[in-house]
């Protein structure tokens, strides 16, 4: 009887800890299944390996899914990006320059592509448990992809919400970015995800 409970509990020491921790990649399927559209304020900062001055930016970020996106950098240097399906336009406006490439190739395994993306994470990304920090419930997705420019991807969750996330590059660099005022399926013009370069500007790819 003694070695039956030992091992029932033994079992239970193993399971009950997976059980608890199923919780995050579940948040993250049904945050994406219920989440048509989105719209939120972020902040972000960009930490280099070397550890030299954070970078601080902020803005606002739509999505449509799938594969439209609107990132819009508002401080302390103007830059947006935008994704209208078929390809991703790049503008910096200080460079005086847009960069366009195909959606399909700039998407795959980025961290566009998991909030933009398909329902397809576990095609493109090896999802794991990343268990709480900050009040959050963690998920870390790893790009299965070799040429992706990222090493990991960290999703935070607060409740039903995506409240975080933390970008590791391939050169060491991490990016943290916290969004606030977070709506979910909005109704967003169709203008939100279209982009025209403006007049003068050099156009790169396309």
């Amino acid at each position: 009887m003694k070695f039956a409970l030992k091992l029932l509990s033994t079992a239970a020491a193993l399971v009950f800890p997976l059980l608890a921790e199923a919780g995050a990649i579940d948040q993250l399927h049904r945050f994406l299944q219920e989440t048509r559209t989105l719209k939120a304020d972020f902040a972000q900062i960009v930490i280099s390996r070397g550890g030299r001055k954070p970078q601080q930016s902020a803005g606002t970020v739509a999505i449509s899914r799938p594969g439209k996106l609107r990132w819009d950098i508002q401080k302390p240097y103007p830059q947006l990006v935008v994704g209208d399906g078929e390809k991703i336009w790049i503008y910096d406006s200080e460079l005086k320059q847009v960069t366009v490439r195909s959606a399909g190739q700039a998407l795959g395994g980025s961290p566009a592509a998991l909030l933009a993306g398909k329902n397809e994470l576990e095609k493109n990304f090896a999802l794991a448990e990343a268990g709480e920090l900050d009040g959050m419930d963690w998920v870390e997705a790893v790009p299965k992809a070799g040429d992706s420019g990222f090493e990991k991807i960290r999703l935070g969750f607060a409740g039903n919400d995506l409240a975080a996330m933390v970008l590791v590059d391939s050169f060491g660099q991490t990016t943290q970015i916290r969004f606030s005022k977070l709506e979910r399926n909005p109704a967003l013009p169709a203008s939100t995800f279209k982009f025209s370069p403006p007049p003068g500007v050099d156009v790169v790819g396309g």
